[in-house]
């Protein structure tokens, strides 16, 4: 691919490794595309941000592609994953420690997959205090590592596909599709209160973003071998 391709706009397709920040990634295909090109400036975001212990669909976009990350941003995004019951964090993930444990032995394979039906459609949704959603223009893991006490609003999501896909308690494996705007850990959160448990999120992949599948996504050698090989 030439300078002027990347330059005129492209929407690339990324699998997001574990760990990785989403700017870690675009600061990488950046990196690549000026050191391949040896330019000083492009344009280079992603639409729709993945937390580091997630993984998967992550779309770049270069050059004037970076219109459309608004629209892209706004497309309906499906995840896979795995809720851990008995135990919440103050993350909901597990980027922090457990902080609280629960009895699991009253819960039945029944009860798992009917709580599915109390988020499905549209629902309010308390996001993570652990999250980058700005308050008072601090973001809220601010707050949150800072001891102080902040109130969040809640905020409507649609979720329109929930179903549990394997159970092996304390694990639970699941597929959502939502909105955006969703945050699966909070859906973890909730679904333990649910269930007269508690539950954190232990694993998440974004399988798809609108007609974009992670199934069709670059890993960066890929991205170096295909896009960046010497030009004709």
């Amino acid at each position: 691919m030439t300078e002027e391709e990347f330059k005129a706009g492209q929407v690339l397709l990324f699998d997001k490794p574990l760990e990785w920040t989403s700017f870690q990634l675009v600061n990488k295909v950046r990196w690549l595309i000026r050191k391949h090109y040896k330019i000083k400036k492009i344009k280079v975001g992603h639409a729709g941000t993945l937390d580091p212990l997630a993984s998967g669909l992550l779309i770049i976009c270069t050059g004037k592609a970076t219109k459309t990350i608004d629209i892209l941003q706004g497309q309906e995004k499906e995840y896979t994953g795995t809720f851990t019951l008995g135990a919440t964090t103050p993350s909901y993930d597990l980027e922090t420690e457990v902080d609280e444990t629960f009895p699991v032995g009253h819960i039945s394979e029944e009860d798992i997959h009917k709580a599915t039906e109390a988020f499905k459609g549209d629902i309010q949704q308390l996001p993570p205090v652990f999250s980058a959603l700005k308050k008072d223009g601090k973001r809220l893991y601010e707050y949150a590592r800072s001891g102080e006490n902040v109130e969040i609003s809640a905020r409507n999501v649609h979720i329109s596909k929930f179903e549990i896909t394997q159970i092996t308690l304390p694990a639970v494996e699941f597929r959502v599709v939502c909105s955006k705007g969703t945050y699966i850990r909070s859906l973890a959160h909730d679904f333990g209160k649910e269930l007269g448990s508690g539950a954190h999120l232990s694993s998440l992949r974004r399988t798809r973003i609108g007609e974009h599948e992670v199934t069709n996504a670059l890993d960066l050698d890929s991205f170096v071998n295909d896009y960046l090989s010497a030009e004709d």
